[in-house]
């Protein structure tokens, strides 16, 4: 027996576990009526009413019989039920069948979706050569952080280099003009020119980045080599580098990109059907495969005006706090945005849920040997709980680990092993 067919047939022979013996039982009932499916000494045998046809093997009316008439379970509807007996009141047990009553408590109403990851727009810049010239210095790198108004690079430029000159020979000459005019030499106009050409040269360089403190310095010092620093406009971490030292770079050539990591977006994609539901300001969590136990949560900020014509999704974004750096860009993600918060909901592990033939089933216990396959209507998930909303009654004892033996035995005629005639 190979492994792919191991974990098929074992949970099958658990459940012919469960039903067989059930000619065995009817053979010592001849004997004992207390015996085998009648259970007399664990409370009254059931009675079909005036009409009702009996089960034999099951002690049950024939149309509540799961076992004889799974065809019946088709037509159930929400809350009803079919009856599941088995061969003794220790089959279960030794089945590995485990019960729990649902918990009751908080549950978060969501709506699922997938999500990838990106930089935050809004907190992402391109740091580029505003001259064109040669980088001298470089003094950050990949991964690096920066605080905010921090040199990233220095570049030596021509147009700067010409820009200086200007600023200190229009300062040379505004001083001059400045003393000919305390000694009624030249006329108003000339110092007057003189001062509206020094604010020009000194404004072209303003536009380069430089402050007056530096202007200042730099017409003090005339013959010293000036380079210009190119700064970060705010906090954050290098993501991309172009910058070389010795490099010839363009004017606006990129040179880093720096990003703010501490929020991150995540990109949505929303089913049409759940549109309704969802709205700007909702709280949305995410779980990331490559970061298993942990969730990161955020606010949903913006939901796209169009669904997609061939996938029928819409575009959201969400604003995800990322404290530590977990979260990168281009991740995927497992999204819930929570549309409602439900107090009191009825809880049961995703295990205790069984489906045959597309409808959803929990296996009610009615007593040691007998069960109730119960068609149940399910709520919101979170983790491994969902939501009952119908079909189980609080105090209600419910299979939820284990649970396919009891299936397989509900099943077990239609494989040809069923134990009552129809």
């Amino acid at each position: 027996m190979n492994s792919i067919t191991k974990p098929l047939i074992l949970p099958l022979l658990a459940a012919v576990a469960l039903w067989a013996g059930c000619s065995k039982h009817d053979e010592a009932a001849t004997a004992d009526p207390h015996a085998g499916h009648g259970h007399a000494a664990e409370g009254a045998a059931e009675t079909a009413a005036p009409g009702r046809k009996m089960c034999p093997e099951h002690n049950m009316p024939l149309d509540e019989c799961g076992i004889c008439k799974p065809q019946l379970l088709t037509q159930l509807k929400t809350g009803e039920g079919m009856k599941v007996r088995l061969a003794a009141s220790d089959s279960a047990a030794i089945a590995g069948v485990q019960t729990a009553t649902p918990t009751v408590g908080k549950v978060d109403d969501a709506v699922e979706c997938y999500a990838e990851l990106a930089f935050n727009q809004n907190k992402l810049a391109q740091i580029a050569a505003p001259v064109a010239g040669i980088i001298q210095e470089v003094s950050v790198d990949l991964g690096d952080k920066v605080e905010e108004k921090q040199p990233v690079t220095k570049l030596w430029s021509a147009a700067i280099a010409e820009a200086v000159a200007k600023a200190v020979l229009s300062h040379q000459t505004l001083d001059r003009e400045r003393k000919l005019r305390a000694e009624r030499v030249t006329a108003e106009k000339d110092l007057q020119q003189a001062e509206a050409d020094h604010r020009a040269a000194c404004q072209q360089l303003r536009t380069f980045g430089f402050t007056e403190e530096q202007i200042d310095v730099l017409v003090g010092k005339p013959l010293e080599q000036v380079l210009m620093e190119v700064r970060a406009p705010f906090a954050g971490e290098i993501v991309e580098r172009t910058a070389v030292r010795g490099a010839l770079v363009e004017a606006g050539r990129p040179l880093f990109t720096l990003v703010d990591r501490s929020v991150m977006w995540a990109m949505l994609n929303i089913p049409e059907s759940a549109l309704a539901r969802v709205r700007v300001g909702q709280t949305v969590s995410l779980r990331v495969e490559s970061l298993p136990g942990r969730e990161f949560t955020g606010r949903l900020t913006w939901i796209g005006a169009e669904v997609d014509e061939r996938t029928r999704m819409a575009r959201a974004r969400a604003e995800v706090t990322n404290p530590d750096g977990s979260l990168r860009a281009r991740m995927f993600a497992q999204a819930r945005i929570i549309t409602q918060t439900k107090e009191g909901a009825m809880l049961v592990p995703s295990g205790a849920i069984q489906r045959v033939e597309g409808r959803t089933f929990c296996f009610v216990k009615l007593g040691e040997d007998l069960f109730d396959a119960r068609v149940v209507q399910l709520g919101a998930r979170q983790g491994d709980l969902v939501e009952v909303v119908v079909g189980v009654k609080p105090g209600e004892v419910v299979a939820v680990n284990h649970v396919f033996p009891l299936k397989s035995a509900l099943l077990i005629s239609k494989l040809g092993a069923g134990c009552a005639d129809d």
